[in-house]
């Protein structure tokens, strides 16, 4: 991600297929993987508990987006039930807060939220994309307004009656949303 602009990039021109699994060559115990169609890994997630510095009996999860080459893009902080907050890089310290997100919704079958972008220059406290669906079948769609920017979906085959969890698909639609935010907030979702 660049220094200046961590959420937005150049607009792809075509959807995106990323695959999501913990199997992949070289990934650790309980780390993510999200592969091309090639299955090298693009991004890889790092799960991992935080001491808090303010408070040193206090521990929280730890999520790490780091691309393929091991750098760190973003670190995602459980804050609170139901409230998350996403800063750029892996440093140990919360210095440049991206997002926070804050779910909504949550039933047996049904997980909402909402996802809010921090700008410095804009106080604007509305929701920037909301996330739907339902955690256990693996499926959600990041929805900016009425667009979709991200969907998960299971890995069918044909003439398959089990439909295997431990593999799924995440499509990344033409969107200026860095991809590594996606990835994080689907991280997020499944969470």
């Amino acid at each position: 991600m660049a220094a200046s602009g961590p959420i937005y990039t150049a607009n792809s021109p075509i959807p995106v297929d990323l695959f999501v699994s913990k199997k992949y060559p070289g990934l650790t115990r309980g780390d993510i993987g999200f592969a091309d169609s090639s299955g090298d890994v693009i991004y890889r997630v790092n799960r991992t508990q935080h001491q808090s510095k303010s408070n040193s009996s206090q521990r929280r999860k730890r999520v790490v987006v780091v691309d393929s080459a091991g750098n760190p893009l973003i670190s995602v902080y459980r804050q609170d039930k139901g409230l998350w907050q996403g800063f750029k890089g892996d440093d140990g310290e919360e210095k440049e807060l991206i997002f926070k997100v804050n779910r909504t919704m949550k039933t047996l079958t049904r997980t909402e939220f909402e996802v809010f972008i921090v700008d410095e220059n804009s106080e604007d406290s509305a929701s920037h994309f909301t996330i739907k669906g339902s955690p256990f079948q693996k499926s959600c769609t990041i929805y900016r307004g009425n667009s979709i920017i991200a969907q998960t979906s299971l890995m069918y085959k044909l003439q398959q009656i089990y439909v295997r969890r431990n593999k799924f698909r995440l499509t990344i639609f033409p969107t200026s949303i860095e991809p590594a935010v996606i990835v994080a907030l689907v991280v997020i979702f499944l969470d």
